[in-house]
């Protein structure tokens, strides 16, 4: 039999970021993962880059069905703290927009250095142990946790679960997670694909011929919440990072609504642009303004009838506008958790606490990460709360045996 005073399921950014802080606070721990190397999810994040934090982190930017969850952790452990650790490391860095921080060379720049400090603090790491058996044991004096991984048998005091979501299962991603908080009655708020492409009603799939084009939009959802960013059109629907971020947002059979030119007033310009040249037509306008592909396309489906600007219609004017300002799409759903940056939902907040992620129900279990119901916008936040909620995790941790 193992004993390890703390034992952390999961070799992630939460997971490995724990770990390293209960090392530097002088307590033995280890972390068990399935897989063949650490940090899988870190290495293909912001395309290879990392984007590791935002510069702007406020509870407003995460999702949870307890709002004020987040609160604690992140006014503990902040961008800053997290900013300064890179510049320990010497790790170049770069603000690409929107105060989203990314590594100039390699995401393998953030796991190498998660993997120094995890063995400068002298933080066991198991790869390939796949947990298969976990209950607690009742009065015993050491260790309150048994589990076995692989072949090996385990015993701690103190159990964390960064094990994340269900999004991108190619890297590994499994239901563990919630499978522990349901054996021991903590609920979970049913998780769905986050941050994730959209797909074509059978309507729409003519779109698809637009592949590759991307436009800034402004995309609003049924509740009201909206994002100024890129579309991206794909061969099964829209992406890019204005989509992904409303689709934290839509709720099936829902409609959202894009702007495809917010910094534009067609009405205006077409008024204009009447007064100055009545004989230019409607599709020369749009062409100037928008993809021409995209023009020709609507042009092509009937969508619209090219007019002289000196004969168009208010019927035909406002089927235009309505065209380019309020383009009311209906998805079909979404790409689900193959593509998915994240998942939303997971262990219910209401029973964890929110300064050390431990349960409220079960003394030495805790949550941390992606696994808990707590999903950030994209651009660095859903890393944020791997470090934040790591750091109240490994603090509550060491706390509790002062």
């Amino acid at each position: 039999m193992n004993y390890s005073e703390t034992i952390i399921i999961g070799a992630g950014a939460a997971g490995l970021f724990c770990a390293a802080q209960l090392g530097k606070l002088g307590r033995q721990v280890t972390v068990l993962d399935n897989g063949k190397k650490i940090g899988r999810k870190i290495l293909m994040s912001g395309g290879g880059f990392c984007n590791f934090t935002n510069l702007d982190i406020t509870p407003a930017h995460y999702l949870s069905q307890n709002p004020h969850f987040v609160k604690s952790a992140l006014a503990r452990y902040t961008n800053r703290d997290f900013i300064s650790l890179v510049e320990k490391y010497d790790i170049a860095y770069h603000e690409k927009e929107l105060g989203q921080l990314f590594c100039d060379e390699s995401a393998e720049n953030i796991v190498d250095m998660l993997q120094a400090e995890c063995h400068r603090y002298g933080v066991q790491i198991c790869l390939r142990s796949e947990v298969s058996k976990l209950h607690r044991i009742e009065g015993a004096e050491i260790g309150a946790f048994r589990l076995q991984a692989g072949d090996a048998h385990w015993q701690c005091k103190n159990l964390v679960i960064a094990t994340g979501g269900l999004s991108m299962p190619r890297l590994g991603a499994t239901p563990f997670g919630y499978q522990v908080a349901e054996q021991f009655g903590i609920p979970i708020v049913p998780p769905r694909a986050g941050l994730v492409p959209f797909t074509y009603r059978e309507t729409d799939k003519f779109l698809s011929v637009l592949a590759g084009i991307s436009l800034p939009i402004k995309v609003t959802a049924q509740c009201g919440q909206s994002f100024h960013n890129q579309l991206l059109f794909t061969h099964r629907g829209i992406s890019g990072p204005a989509p992904l971020q409303i689709s934290n947002y839509w709720q099936p059979n829902e409609s959202v609504i894009i702007d495809l030119l917010p910094t534009h007033h067609l009405e205006e310009e077409i008024k204009q642009a009447k007064q100055n040249s009545p004989k230019q037509m409607l599709k020369s306008i749009l062409t100037h303004l928008l993809p021409k592909k995209l023009v020709e396309l609507w042009l092509e489906q009937g969508m619209f009838k090219d007019e002289a600007l000196a004969n168009l219609s208010k019927a035909q004017l406002k089927n235009a506008l309505d065209l380019v300002h309020h383009w009311r799409f209906t998805p079909n759903g979404t790409e689900g958790y193959r593509t998915a940056e994240v998942t939303m939902g997971g262990v219910n907040t209401n029973y964890i606490s929110s300064k050390t992620m431990e349960s409220q129900r079960v003394k030495g279990l805790y949550f941390i990460g992606e696994v808990l119901d707590v999903t950030g916008w994209l651009g660095g936040y859903n890393f944020q709360w791997a470090w934040s909620s790591a750091y109240a995790c490994a603090t509550g941790i060491h706390t509790a045996d002062l």
